[in-house]
């Protein structure tokens, strides 16, 4: 996979975007031999090391199929193709803290599955004030997806009942949000979907209050 840094084009356009409405949809962010090897990096992975997809965090965290049903594995950098996905990824973050001054730590992500049927309602990745999570990214990995194959991103404004936009999980293609704002839903999937889900921190502001 190749480790070269972006073009800085498009993470000019991505800042632009998360400064401006606050999301953005980026077709072709990897080429399709990079988006090829990470896909064969997480079909390689056994079944066994996928693990159903939980809601809420720490002590909260819960498995709930009536929410979601997909499976996931965390990213850790232990494959040549992770290593320059999660490489990507802090350039990124260096742009947006070097431009827009979001005090952003680190990046955290893991491989999403979604096998025929599997689908995650209508939720937040974050609530205001109250989570670490800063900018939501969404990478797909699938090969010749077709409108037929379902499992489409909507994502909706604050206040809206219809969807701001409907997202084809197209392989390459990059969605960027601000986490707090945008509740977002995964239709369910007609055939196996890949993506990467990943998020931009802060520090955790339960530990900074009490570091005070």
């Amino acid at each position: 996979m190749n480790t070269a840094p972006l073009a800085t084009c498009i993470f000019d356009e991505i800042t632009e975007a998360i400064a401006g409405p606050g999301l953005g949809i980026f077709p072709g962010f990897l080429n399709a031999a990079d988006t090829a090897a990470l896909r064969r990096d997480f079909s390689s992975l056994p079944d066994w090391q996928l693990t159903p997809a939980g809601i809420g965090r720490d002590q909260a965290h819960h498995n709930n199929e009536r929410i979601r049903t997909d499976k996931t594995r965390w990213l850790d950098g232990s494959t040549p193709p992770q290593q320059a996905f999660l490489a990507h990824m802090a350039g990124l973050q260096q742009q947006l803290n070097r431009q827009l001054f979001m005090g952003l730590k680190d990046y955290e992500c893991h491989y999403a599955r979604y096998d025929e049927g599997d689908f995650y309602k209508k939720h937040l990745d974050a609530f205001r004030g109250r989570s670490n999570r800063r900018v939501t990214t969404v990478f797909y990995l699938n090969d010749d997806w077709q409108p037929a194959h379902g499992g489409e991103l909507l994502i909706y404004g604050h206040k809206n009942r219809q969807p701001l936009h409907r997202v084809q999980p197209e392989g390459g293609t990059l969605v960027c949000f601000l986490s707090e704002q945008f509740p977002h839903e995964v239709l369910p999937a007609r055939r196996p979907r890949l993506s990467i889900a990943g998020w931009f921190r802060v520090d955790d502001p339960v530990s900074s209050a009490l570091r005070l």
